[in-house]
Order: structure tokens, then sequence, then C-alpha cells
């Protein structure tokens, strides 16, 4: 079994410019619209409930954090180690139009140009799957990923469908994940399957269990 034993916030970064340097390809980037609940997945992937704060102001955090990760396995005692990149939340931001350009440049430049990253964990509200902008952001992370790189699309707030409608996403999205931070449905298997990318094993079906 696979845990995240140690999670601590390292710094911030406006741009990539700032980001921290590093020469390992372990950074794991979660990105979703404001409000998809982020912040809370973050805290349950972590079991760290202040690690990320979550914000009363949807779109309010302008800045790339970064979190440094322990996982051990539970098996062999062997730890590794990665980074967590919070990228701020789109969609919502009440900023002026220009503010808003050089938020949005600063955030594809990143995705884009970052060789660091090992994944792009897209989140969606599951309630919401459909949205304009989640498509625009799943068009734009396949278009500028690289060989090296994966996406995982997680679907947030599960809980807040019935059986018969998780069942229908599932079946839509097959090679998506299904997550409730708030009951902690799936977050062991989310551990697990970061681990995995990170350690380059093969990946089996998401939607087991």
């Amino acid at each position: 079994m696979i845990e995240i034993v140690d999670a601590k916030f390292i710094t911030s970064a406006q741009n990539i410019q700032n980001a921290p340097e590093s020469e390992e390809q372990n950074e794991i980037v979660f990105m979703a619209r404001s409000n998809v609940g982020k912040s809370s997945l973050l805290n349950a992937l972590t079991n760290h409930k202040g690690l990320a704060k979550v914000s009363s102001t949807p779109g309010k955090t302008r800045l790339i954090n970064y979190f440094d990760i322990t996982f051990i396995n539970r098996d062999t005692a062997v730890k590794s180690f990665a980074k967590f990149v919070d990228l701020p939340g789109f969609g919502y931001a009440k900023v002026s139009k220009s503010m808003k350009h050089d938020w949005e440049k600063n955030l594809t430049d990143y995705i884009a140009q970052r060789e660091q990253i090992k994944l792009f964990i897209h989140l969606i509200d599951c309630r919401h799957p459909h949205l304009d902008i989640d498509t625009q952001v799943s068009d734009f992370l396949f278009e500028n990923c690289r060989e090296n790189q994966n996406i995982l699309q997680i679907f947030t707030k599960i809980d807040k469908l019935n059986q018969k409608e998780q069942n229908a996403l599932r079946k839509e999205f097959p090679h998506a994940m299904m997550l409730s931070s708030s009951k902690k449905k799936g977050t062991m298997k989310a551990i697990q399957v970061i681990y995995d990318i990170l350690e380059e094993k093969p990946q089996e079906d998401l939607n087991e269990n």
C-alpha cells in the first residue's frame, strides 16, 4: 500500500521564471476551475487539513504554490519524493482584463514549458462535466503534453451523484477517476495512481471498485 506520510509548503511563484529550480521530473500539477474542490482534494490526499488554503473567494489566489510530498511504500518501507503544484483556479477571477491576460499567459507558458512536470491532474466537478472551459483546458493539455508527461482527469464531489448518474459518468469517461474529498472516497486509489505514474508503472483500470 502506498501512502503520503509528509507534505509541506515550499514556495509560491508568479510564473515559470520564478519556479523553483529542479533537475527531477517529479512535479504533479493540479488544475481546475475555481470552486471545484482542488484545495480540499490536496488536503485529503495528504491528510493535512491546512496544507492548501480553501479560499472563500473563488479565483482569489493567483500564485503557483509548491509542496514537497513524501510517499512511502508500506510493503517495502521505501520512501520516494515528489512535488505537488497547485495552479490558480481558472474561470471566476474578478480582476482587470490586463491582469487576467498576464495571469493566463503565465499559466499557459508554465504548462507548455515546464519540463519538470510528470503529471497534469485536471479536476472537473462531476455535476458539470461538459463546460466549455474544461473542454478548452483538456484540449490545451493534450495539444501541449509531451511524450514523457501524463494527463489524468479526476471528477470531484462524486458523492453528489446517485449510483445511476455515477455509472453513466464512468461509461462516458472510462479513463477518468471519480473521487469525493469529503467522504474520502477514491483518495487512496488516486495516491496509488499518482505514485505508479511517478514510478512509470503500468496503469490498471481506473474505474475498478
